[in-house]
């Protein structure tokens, strides 16, 4: 069990991080999702005891190891820029930390060779770094950090610098690589709502320094604290404007008005309204001019500005639409998000706000 206790560190004047409380357990793999910037990499290198705090503890099975050096901590960790040794070839760089630590040269150089198997690299023990892909030398880095058996094993963006096709390759693979350290705190740190959903078994939403919300992929997703959080879990995100309620009737501006509101509110008056892209259609009663679309795999997002703001489209498939096009939208009552004034969710589709 790895806790963290009112954990804060600020650089001139600038929060990386505000009054962190968290307790993460073994046997759980954690995303930690984000803009950049949002704090994810500093409350790794906390964790690590690479940043010094200005306050707040880090203990380790109940044992304060906050003043400990980083070597002290049972921890490894993955970077998005894999570092590995050019001078040595791949089983001599994953058996490296295991020869730090003294392990004998022949039983350090087996568990090397029995992780490289795990990711895939079991035939190429003998190249050097330089004669790997990017892919490649990724596994190589992962297998040196899983190699060590850490208590804890983070890995911050560790696919972000792959191409498309490498990245869900190896997101694919990342549920069978990681069992072998199901007995560990596995952090996991990523800027894409999809990835953080795929490989999570429970999410941490971090923003300006600060854990937003927390708790399962699909409750975060269904279910979020706050328009904030609606807005970094969505890839493309949210779309929010302002309404007022009058009985079951929504009224936004330009005077568009949607009936049949039979969700249970606290009555009449202001909110901020959230409608997910792919809630979105066409046709419809609403007035919408296209901004700009974009083509994103097998998905077109398409800009829209309407009366009442501007919003997002997912249309499936590879569709075009014209800048300046006029289209008729529309949305299903039922599948829209309230938020007070202030941003805290009063009503989502798939039940009210969470305890």
């Amino acid at each position: 069990m790895l806790e963290m206790h009112d954990v804060s560190r600020t650089v001139d004047g600038e929060v990386h991080l505000a009054d962190i409380n968290f307790t993460f357990e073994a046997g759980k793999l954690y995303t930690i999702l984000g803009r950049t910037g949002a704090g994810k990499t500093s409350l790794m290198r906390a964790l690590m005891g690479l940043l010094p705090l200005d306050r707040g503890q880090v203990l380790l099975d109940g044992q304060d190891i906050t003043a400990h050096p980083v070597w002290e901590r049972k921890m490894a960790m993955v970077y998005q820029q894999f570092i590995n040794y050019p001078h040595l070839n791949v089983l001599d760089n994953v058996a490296f930390p295991l020869r730090r630590q003294g392990v004998r040269k022949a039983e350090a150089r087996a568990r090397a060779r029995e992780f490289l198997e795990l990711v895939d690299l079991g035939s190429m023990l003998d190249r050097r770094p330089s004669q790997l892909s990017g892919g490649q030398q990724q596994r190589v880095a992962l297998a040196r950090a899983l190699v060590k058996e850490a208590r804890t094993l983070m890995l911050d963006e560790p696919l972000v610098n792959l191409d498309y096709k490498l990245r869900e390759q190896l997101r694919e693979q990342f549920p069978r690589i990681l069992e072998r350290n199901r007995n560990s705190v596995i952090l996991y740190a990523t800027t894409e709502p999809r990835e953080a959903m795929q490989l999570g078994d429970e999410i941490l939403v971090m923003h300006e320094g600060r854990i937003l919300d927390t708790g399962p992929p699909e409750e975060i997703f269904d279910r979020p604290a706050n328009i904030q959080v609606a807005t970094i879990m969505g890839d493309p995100p949210i779309s929010t404007f302002p309404g007022v309620i009058e009985g079951d009737t929504l009224r936004l501006g330009g005077g568009i008005s949607i009936p049949g509101i039979r969700r249970a509110l606290p009555g009449d008056g202001e909110y901020l309204v959230g409608v997910r892209p792919i809630d979105i259609n066409i046709p419809g009663p609403i007035p919408a001019q296209v901004a700009i679309s974009e083509v994103s795999g097998s998905e077109t997002v398409v800009h829209l500005i309407t009366p009442f703001g501007d919003v997002l489209m997912l249309s499936q498939g590879v569709s075009s639409y014209d800048p300046d096009e006029r289209l008729e939208i529309g949305f299903v009552a039922d599948n829209l998000y309230f938020f007070s004034t202030d941003g805290r969710l009063i009503s989502a589709p798939y039940g009210e706000e969470r305890a």
